[in-house]
């Protein structure tokens, strides 16, 4: 029966795996439904093996994992930095420094990233360079699905480089350590920066033309695009434009929104405009597209045209873009009197038509079938107007204004989770679900916004996944495998032993988590260099790097599955993306790893 039981657990992994590769299935129903195939497996055939039993509420056990709830409290605290735009000025640095090339500098940053995961942990490094790469490739319009990946990878093979880059170093050196082999803190830093080289060459230059545009993240992108709406601001009292003044015809403290006209008391003027000085009263015409108007009501800058007032910005305060449908009543009427803003209880920020708009108060428009509107309001009143037959409101359009006032608090509050987890003084676990916490306890979010970061393919991939890899282990096959790969190398040369035990231990590893793999694997390491007289320091340093080799899936480390969903990534993406990486880094391996210690 415990044979039925191993060969029954490789059968459901691979048609798991086939599954997640083929994308004919939800990831969702995929997790689901491995998970089920292993609770019926050992529900209606109990296991009893050399380790003892394993009960099916055993395989639930994934749900609970600490790198799982790291994982989700730490996209709910990435929500409330983008709530609030708490990362918007280092992500406009980088981008200055940038010059005209984001390749170079989306380079030099995930070389910083590299040198920052050889001495801290990988997870805090990651955590601190997503919310900053997303921010400045909606600036740059660059696709962030071609530098978060890329991002987790360059901090994985950073982590190689010295005995404490990453957990699954220090394991290994603990188990090896216990057999009376001591491990130094540069020992594998030569080994390690020449698999790192090797591996970035192919990150920077290759990797990028492999990974795919994903639709979603090109609407999204296209929607923060050039369109231009007009719209309209009256200058109230405590304004943040009293005192602007144009100099060489233009305002150059209106931030991205372009004036077309000013009237002031009856009178209008017109670009260029020469010595005008914004003052209490005044009604400003302006054009831009629709992250300035998001930007300027983070600022409190923007009005609703209808009643050329300021907007206010709550919490959950989103703008979305609505096109005026044939037949619509509301075509004809101008945007004073169609009423929306009353009957849906939202505002209107703007309006963009393709025929030429007149130079006069925005108010004053008519609307005609085809004009897209900007509005803005909680998420209850878009959707409200969603159901409305007299305007069509564009998917993927809406999105949350950036609460500015609360950026301060929650970059603190990212600054706390990241010194407590880089000093140590607290597990990550705590500081992230704290974290979290704080972001909602301090009306950075609301309970409904960090309700939408919680990912749902990530909760029911891990803890699927580690069912796989708790039935693997407990049923023998895990064991079984590596008992095969020795078998089948002996006899051969100790360096084909040394290559051929890397390959099976980077293959196992991202389907295993990479601590399960190294703790699996270090006693088979320091057996096989005992047996053919090898030094132990090199299947040691094998292991540290193989099972370090968790590109091919989403599941083989943390950091994967922490920019899988910002960067909007597949189960067939890391697979496409990472095997090679994981091909490169073992050929480096088999020459440097027998020239290094003399095999």
């Amino acid at each position: 029966m415990a044979d039925f039981h191993l060969w029954a657990t490789y059968a459901i992994i691979l048609v798991t795996v086939a599954a997640y590769v083929s994308e004919r299935f939800t990831l969702e129903s995929v997790a689901l439904g491995s998970l089920v195939a292993f609770l019926a497996l050992f529900a209606f055939f109990p296991y009893e093996g050399a380790s003892g039993a394993l009960p099916p509420d055993e395989l639930l056990s994934g749900f609970a994992n600490p790198a799982l709830a790291t994982v989700l409290a730490l996209l709910i605290v990435g929500q409330g930095l983008f709530a609030t735009d708490a990362l918007d000025k280092p992500a406009r640095i980088l981008a200055k420094s940038a010059g005209s090339s984001s390749t170079r500098t989306i380079i030099i940053t995930l070389i910083t990233a590299a040198m920052l995961s050889a001495i801290l942990n990988n997870t805090p490094v990651v955590v601190i360079f997503i919310p900053v790469l997303i921010v400045f490739a909606a600036q740059r319009n660059f696709p962030v699905s071609k530098a978060l990946m890329p991002l987790s990878f360059m901090t994985i093979l950073g982590g190689m480089t010295t005995l404490i880059g990453s957990s699954t170093n220090l394991l290994v050196a603990g188990v090896a350590g216990k057999a009376g082999i001591s491990i130094g803190f540069f020992d594998i830093t030569m080994p390690g920066m020449l698999l790192a080289a090797a591996g970035a060459l192919y990150v920077f230059f290759v990797m990028p033309r492999i990974l795919r545009d994903s639709s979603s993240e090109k609407t999204f992108r296209q929607m923060q695009s050039g369109t231009q709406f007009i719209g309209e601001i009256r200058v109230v009292p405590g304004h943040p434009f009293i005192g602007k003044e144009s100099k060489a015809g233009l305002f150059q403290g209106l931030g991205d929104l372009t004036p077309r006209l000013i009237v002031r008391r009856g009178m209008s003027f017109h670009p260029p405009f020469e010595n005008v000085v914004l003052s209490e009263g005044d009604r400003l015409m302006v054009t831009a597209t629709r992250r300035a108007f998001t930007q300027a009501l983070s600022h409190g800058a923007a009005g609703h045209i209808a009643e050329a007032d300021t907007a206010t910005v709550g919490p959950d305060y989103h703008i979305a873009e609505a096109v005026i449908p044939p037949g619509s009543r509301h075509a004809g009427r101008t945007i004073r009197n169609a009423g929306i803003e009353t009957e849906h209880s939202v505002h209107m920020l703007g309006v963009q038509r393709k025929s030429r708009m007149g130079r006069t108060p925005v108010s004053d428009i008519r609307l005609e079938p085809g004009d897209t509107i900007l509005v803005g309001g909680t998420d209850r009143a878009l959707e409200d107007l969603r159901e409305s037959h007299d305007l069509l409101v564009l998917e993927w359009s809406a999105e949350p204004v950036p609460q500015r006032r609360k950026a301060w608090i929650a970059f603190v509050i990212f600054a706390g989770i990241v010194v407590t987890a880089a000093l140590d003084i607290a597990p990550i676990v705590a500081t992230a679900v704290a974290g979290a916490f704080a972001m909602i306890a301090t009306g950075c979010l609301t309970l409904a916004q960090a309700g939408r970061a919680f990912d749902r393919q990530i909760f029911l991939l891990v803890g699927s996944a580690i069912a796989a890899a708790t039935a693997l282990e407990r049923t023998g096959g895990a064991q079984l495998i590596a008992d095969a790969a020795v078998s089948a190398l002996e006899g051969q040369a100790p360096a084909v032993i040394l290559s051929g035990y890397f390959a099976v231990v980077a293959i196992l590893t991202n389907f295993l988590s990479n601590n399960a793999t190294a703790v699996l694997f270090t006693p088979i390491a320091l057996g096989i260099s005992s047996a053919i007289g090898a030094p132990p320091e090199a299947f040691i340093a094998a292991t540290i790097f193989a099972a370090n080799c968790s590109f091919a899936t989403p599941i083989g480390y943390q950091t994967n599955l922490m920019v899988m969903g910002p960067g909007h990534y597949s189960f067939r993406d890391f697979i496409k993306a990472g095997t090679p990486l994981v091909a490169i880094i073992w050929l480096t391996f088999s020459f440097v790893g027998p020239w290094y210690y003399g095999l």
